[in-house]
Formats: C-alpha cells, structure tokens, sequence
C-alpha cells in the first residue's frame, strides 16, 4: 500500500494556512504528511508551527546566491531531497524562477487571496475595495511562470460588505481561504484533481470554470 500523499510546504509568513494543513491531517479531514516547510524568512511563524509539530524545517536566505534561479536551483534540489507529491505555496513571497516551475508543473500550487485573475499580485483586499468589487474570495491554481496567471482549481467567494477596512476584508477571506485549500488539497491526493495539457481535470473531465467551495466546505 502507498503510504500518505506528501507535501512540501513554502511559507515566508505568519503560517495560518500551514497551520490549518496540519490540524486537518492531525484530525483526520485531510489523509496528508508535511514532509518539509521550507522559507527564505528564518524568523517566519511558519518555521515555529512547523517544529512544534515535529516537522522537518529548512531555513533557506537568499542573499546566500548570486541569483534568483541559483537560490530556486538550491531551494528545490532540497525539496526533491524529500520526494514531495505536491509542493504547496502557503503565503510564500517570493516569484519562483521559470526553470523551477516548468521542471515541476502540476505538482507546484499556491493559495492566492483574491478571485484570480482579478488583483494578481499584492494588497488584494484593499486594491477589491478601492476598485469597488462587490465579491471576494481566493484561489487555489497550479503555478506557472506567469505571476498568478496559472490555471485556477477552486475558489471560495465571499460579499464586499459597505464597511469592510482591508484588515477586516482580510480576515473573513482568510477564515474561508483555510478550507478552501484543505478541500482543494483532499481532491488532489485522492487523485480527482490533475492538470493536463494546461488545464484543469476533475475526474478525467476538463473544468469549465474552477470549483467553487460550498458552504459546508466539501467539495462533491
């Protein structure tokens, strides 16, 4: 029997979404192993959560390379190291060099907070209320070397309310953002979830449109 489907994490932050990864294997939702979480931050949450959940941390700077492609050459030769069936960029800051990407395409995802292609990149919840959005939400998608360009697997849509700040906006999309990717994480090691040929299958079958995350947070 194949033992469980693994996961490399990147994280340069705080680690709300690898900490939601690890309570949902620790429970049970989520039939996982966390191989390794790497960050280009020593300092990162991230680093903390994962030891204190007997993780395998790799603190990795960047300023070490001469370049952006020789610390990703480094970066993930140690990821590989581990044989991760999936890498996930959990609030991973950092653009990922093409070369990296490609060698790795439909097992590199990133859980970005905005309904993409809309507000790609940073400040995504004050730029949706600055722009007047109505809806908001985030967004699960395979990586690509375009910045937030890759195809998009599934979202979670929540309202713009009339006195949302960015901090508020922020984190009521993150409240939702948790479950998005455990769900999304859950189709994947089942096998359900796999891109091919550039797009979205579920179940053999191309995605019209990206899943949408429904309300009791389990997709069918």
């Amino acid at each position: 029997m194949p033992g469980p489907f693994r996961i490399a994490v990147l994280a340069s932050g705080r680690g709300s979404n690898l900490q939601a990864l690890i309570d949902a294997i620790a429970s049970g939702a989520l039939d996982a192993q966390i191989v390794g979480v790497f960050s280009d931050k020593p300092e990162a949450l991230a680093l903390q959560r994962a030891h204190a959940a007997a993780i395998p941390i790799h603190a990795i700077k960047p300023r070490r390379f001469e370049s952006r492609a020789a610390f990703d050459e480094h970066l993930f030769t140690c990821i590989d190291e581990l044989t991760p069936d999936l890498v996930v960029c959990a609030g991973y800051m950092r653009l990922i060099s093409p070369r990296a990407v490609e060698a790795r395409r439909g097992r590199l995802i990133n859980v970005h907070p905005s309904l993409l292609p809309a507000f790609k990149g940073l400040r995504t919840h004050a730029r949706a209320i600055a722009a007047g959005a109505s809806v908001h939400g985030a967004s699960v998608h395979y990586v690509t070397p375009d910045l937030d360009g890759g195809p998009v697997i599934a979202q979670c849509e929540l309202p713009v309310h009339a006195d949302d700040d960015a901090d508020s906006l922020a984190r009521r999309v993150l409240s939702r953002e948790h479950p998005l990717l455990i769900a999304t994480l859950g189709l994947i090691a089942a096998g359900r979830i796999a891109l091919v040929d550039g797009a979205v299958q579920l179940d053999g079958v191309p995605l019209p449109i990206p899943l949408q995350l429904p309300a009791n947070n389990v997709f069918a």
